[in-house]
């Protein structure tokens, strides 16, 4: 089965349903297995505990935050939903682990795609975090060293997006406007960003390429592509400059360099809208 590239969107609900059913664990098959064991504890939307003592972040999303800990870190909203939705999808449950890039983080907590195992005999594998993006209770969230199934967790929270499930229905997760919302968005950095917008220009400076939404790059939103990136992007067939007049959708951590900017180091951060 041919994959779709995750930089060109499907066309149709139906379409991207079907592809989020039936295509991640046929491409699954191409991860690295991980072994397999029972979640006894969930610590938030996207981050669980096993019974062999590993912590396991659940790569590729990124769930509404809560606290735990943190002073002056309010809970973003429904992060106490996401919480329960996944120890609904997966608490007490027999998983299986699967690597698609790096397998540790810094917090020494595995970095997997998780499914629950399925009775004997039959192939009812769920994909955890498929299941999570399709509630709408979680973001897809991408790394440079870890892009394995990028285009079918876009695919699954497209149809949430597009239901308005869950946080797609609060106007504090909604896809910013890229010229519409420039202001907001420069008063947004630190937080995490979907905005979509049309390239209107390229530049380059310092080994940077910069992708332009407006007449004036020192207020207008940009995207930033680091020299390190460059080698990802050829292989991906997509070459910055031919981003210019497209609408794209971008997500990744807002800063403000000039005005909004999303650095993106990865191509899989970027999709190419009809």
């Amino acid at each position: 089965m041919s994959i779709v590239s995750p930089l060109y969107i499907l066309r149709g609900t139906a379409v991207a349903l079907l592809l989020c059913l039936t295509a991640p664990w046929a491409g699954a098959a191409e991860l690295r297995g991980g072994g397999t064991a029972r979640a006894v504890k969930v610590i938030d939307g996207d981050t669980l505990v096993l019974d062999d003592g590993r912590e396991v972040r659940l790569v590729g999303i990124q769930a509404p935050k809560l606290p735990l800990g943190r002073t002056n870190f309010p809970a973003w909203p429904l992060a106490e939903e996401s919480k329960r939705a996944l120890e609904q999808v997966a608490g007490g449950k027999s998983l299986g682990l699967r690597y698609g890039g790096r397998e540790i983080d810094r917090n020494n907590r595995a970095l997997a795609h998780l499914y629950v195992e399925g009775h004997a005999g039959d192939n009812a594998a769920r994909w955890v975090q498929g299941e999570m993006l399709r509630r709408g209770l979680a973001r897809v969230y991408t790394f440079a060293d870890n892009r394995a199934l990028a285009a079918e967790l876009l695919a699954a929270e497209r149809v949430a997006r597009e239901g308005r499930r869950g946080i797609w229905a609060l106007p504090y997760y909604r896809v910013r406007d890229a010229v519409a919302d420039a202001t907001e968005l420069s008063k947004s950095a630190d937080t995490f960003q979907v905005v979509e917008g049309r390239v209107t220009g390229t530049g380059a400076r310092d080994g940077r390429t910069y992708l332009n939404f407006g007449a004036d790059y020192r207020e207008d939103f940009t995207i930033a592509i680091p020299s390190g990136a460059r080698a990802a992007f050829r292989a991906a067939g997509l070459q910055p400059a031919s981003l210019v007049g497209q609408q794209v959708r971008v997500r990744g951590w807002l800063k403000r360099l000039n005005g909004p900017l999303i650095d993106v180091t990865h191509p899989e951060q970027i999709e190419v809208l009809p």
